[in-house]
């Protein structure tokens, strides 16, 4: 059995590389975006979830908080009462930036001495963060100067802003991480939808239904050479990532090449389904586009999650995507820890049962 099995592995790696198609698809794409996203890729920010530590509970600090309330650009997410809660809700991406007012913000303010607040931000998403610190900067700017013409007192408030994860809004700590889901995605969603088409359009789909191999080890024997291509798709952007532009990484590699291998299950599960229902390459081609572009945007690599309207956001609980995009941020830039890589690795698990599960089924059909 696993002699015929390594027999069809070597054939599919075979007939990938002398295809000059393949080639290009597996080697030039993955290369070129990682660079050109790393550089062009920018992002627009519709809210923003905002904590507040509040230490000061005079009426200066009351007032400045109510301009951040008031204010469209911020909905309030939790309030807090210590460092550990604030850490505890920035790591687990509640919300976006915390303001921190201290204890003698109102009896500075009154006295005209200079008064500041803390704005601790999400660096991973380093766009966000940057217009979060203006949005802010402004709302603080503001009520300094209406302080001024109302009372002719000036407490020269200002924010002293704090990116975690991201100090210095480096957008490629951001995008990398992502474009590791990304671009291995779609190198092995393509090798694996086109596999069982190319052998019709060949004619060598025939030879298959009567050779001695049974559904089960086709099946294996298409799986495998997608699962490593992707596993090495994945590597390459990872060592271009650390080594060329400069991204920490800061977590368990084996953690993460877990979550990557239940990952690259679950797509490669859907390619295979892909594949079994179709007549052509052509037809795999749509069939994979048509998957592929709606989980890049459910995933949260472009929006997040939580700013999606309200009855998508349950559509993203069945994107593999989803779940592997947090696992490859979190690890890269926050160490995540294994019990949060778990947490969002039973569901890509479950994701790839049900994939592998119906393509085995469809494709046990197509071969009676």
């Amino acid at each position: 059995m696993w002699r015929r099995i390594l027999a069809l592995i070597l054939k599919e790696f075979r007939a990938i590389w002398k295809d000059p198609k393949s080639r290009y698809i597996v080697i030039v794409p993955p290369l070129i975006q990682a660079v050109l996203f790393a550089q062009a890729a920018t992002f627009e920010v519709t809210r923003v979830a905002l904590g507040v530590w509040n230490e000061d509970r005079a009426l200066a600090a009351t007032e400045l908080l109510s301009r951040f309330d008031g204010s469209p650009a911020f909905r309030l997410a939790g309030s807090f009462d210590n460092p550990a809660e604030v850490a505890e809700a920035v790591s687990a991406e509640r919300v976006k930036a915390v303001l921190h007012i201290g204890q003698t913000f109102s009896a500075d303010v009154l006295a005209g001495r200079p008064a500041k607040v803390q704005l601790l931000l999400d660096g991973r998403r380093s766009n966000t963060a940057l217009i979060v610190q203006n949005y802010a900067a402004e709302i603080v700017a503001r009520y300094d100067l209406e302080r001024l013409q109302s009372t002719g007192l000036a407490g020269q408030v200002s924010m002293e802003t704090r990116a975690w994860f991201n100090p210095n809004y480096d957008s490629k700590w951001f995008i990398l991480p992502g474009l590791t889901v990304l671009l291995t995605a779609i190198a092995t969603l393509l090798i694996t939808a086109l596999s069982v088409a190319r052998e019709r359009e060949l004619g060598t789909f025939e030879q298959l239904l009567v050779s001695p191999l049974t559904p089960f080890e086709i099946l294996i024997g298409k799986a495998v050479p997608a699962f490593l291509i992707g596993i090495g798709e994945a590597s390459l952007i990872l060592l271009l990532s650390v080594f060329v532009l400069g991204v920490p990484f800061r977590g368990d590699l084996a953690l993460l090449y877990a979550g990557m291998a239940v990952y690259l299950a679950a797509v490669i599960g859907v390619g295979l389904f892909i594949s079994s229902i179709v007549a052509t390459q052509q037809q795999a081609i749509l069939g994979a586009f048509t998957f592929f572009a709606p989980s890049i945007l459910l995933s949260g690599f472009l929006t997040p999650v939580e700013n999606m309207p309200a009855w998508l956001q349950p559509l993203t609980l069945i994107d593999p995507m989803t779940y592997f995009t947090v696992i490859s941020r979190g690890i890269f830039l926050k160490a995540m820890p294994a019990v949060e890589v778990l947490a969002n690795l039973w569901p890509m698990a479950l994701i790839a049962v049900v994939t592998l599960s119906s393509a085995a089924w469809l494709f046990g059909r197509r071969l009676q």
